[in-house]
């Protein structure tokens, strides 16, 4: 069965991997997207959390799902670009893992600029803990997640509380950080990133080592040692000031991947390319109360 496996979606694998060297092309998500249309979940689409087009998020959540950990995924885009449904090869892949996953939309630049996205967000995840166990999900176990963007995103609001409690939400919730070859440390070098992140705001507001506390949740980051996209310094920074404050911060650098083979990795056609969905797995289980009773 391996072997048929291997065979049957080796050719999409290759058109997978040659559609990402462009970045995140509508290619590359229909190729990612093809077996995620069947599973053993349930995807809940078009959910309101916030007013207008881009208030919305879907939820996958296992067959039967019940008292499972819930991941709240933060797509990325330059802050710029991006869409939920692009992503539905990441709710499948966690959804048939045994957890409950939300994928939220979010405001993009030139709608809005920093922090909106991250006050944007911040309303999801609160939606996420009112919401999440309607689907199956025990949000006492409520995870962050995000790709590059949105692992800025995510980490946004494990490390900065005043996101959540301005949303109405409690950092406290976040029992874990999964960040994906993430822009950390961001330095905006393009005209758009300039203008996104600007006054009457400085980098020390977006910079997000500057937020890393005892506070912080434990923290899994994933990067490709060939990511020419996003430095891996910006993981390797936040990982040694969150050991420096006594936080957990496994630090996984993918040897000859690149910045979309982390996230890539989550779908069927290039699982082999990098370990992402073990690595999320195991972090995730030591974390929730099944996991750790079945250990």
């Amino acid at each position: 069965m391996t072997h048929y496996f291997s065979r049957c979606f080796a050719p999409l694998a290759l058109l997978l991997s040659v559609a990402m060297l462009g970045g995140c092309t509508e290619l590359s998500f229909a190729v990612a997207n093809l077996p995620a249309h069947q599973g053993s979940f349930s995807r809940h689409a078009d959910l309101r959390y916030a007013s207008g087009e881009r208030g919305k998020l879907d939820v996958y959540a296992p067959y039967g799902a019940k008292n499972l950990p819930v991941i709240v995924f933060f797509y990325g885009g330059s802050w710029q670009h991006g869409k939920r449904e692009q992503y539905r090869f990441v709710g499948a892949a966690l959804a048939q893992e045994g957890y409950v996953v939300i994928i939220p939309d979010y405001r993009l630049y030139p709608e809005v600029r920093f922090p909106d996205f991250n006050d944007d967000a911040a309303r999801a995840l609160v939606w996420s803990h009112q919401h999440g166990g309607e689907y199956g999900g025990n949000t006492h176990e409520l995870f962050v997640m995000g790709h590059s963007a949105g692992a800025h995103i995510a980490a946004s609001l494990a490390f900065d509380s005043r996101y959540l409690r301005g949303a109405g939400g409690n950092p406290a919730w976040i029992r874990g950080l999964i960040g994906l070859s993430g822009p950390y440390v961001l330095k905006p070098n393009t005209k758009e990133l300039n203008a996104i992140f600007s006054a009457p705001f400085a980098p020390a507001d977006w910079e997000l080592q500057n937020f890393v506390s005892a506070a912080a949740p434990p923290t899994l980051l994933v990067q490709g040692t060939k990511d020419e996209l996003v430095a891996s310094a910006n993981s390797e920074e936040i990982a040694r000031r969150l050991r420096a404050a006594g936080v957990t911060a496994q630090l996984w650098l993918v040897p000859g991947r690149k910045h979309a083979d982390t996230l890539a990795a989550l779908s069927v056609v290039a699982r082999r390319r990098a370990p992402t969905l073990d690595y999320i797995k195991a972090f995730v289980d030591a974390r929730s109360f099944q996991g750790a009773a079945a250990n």
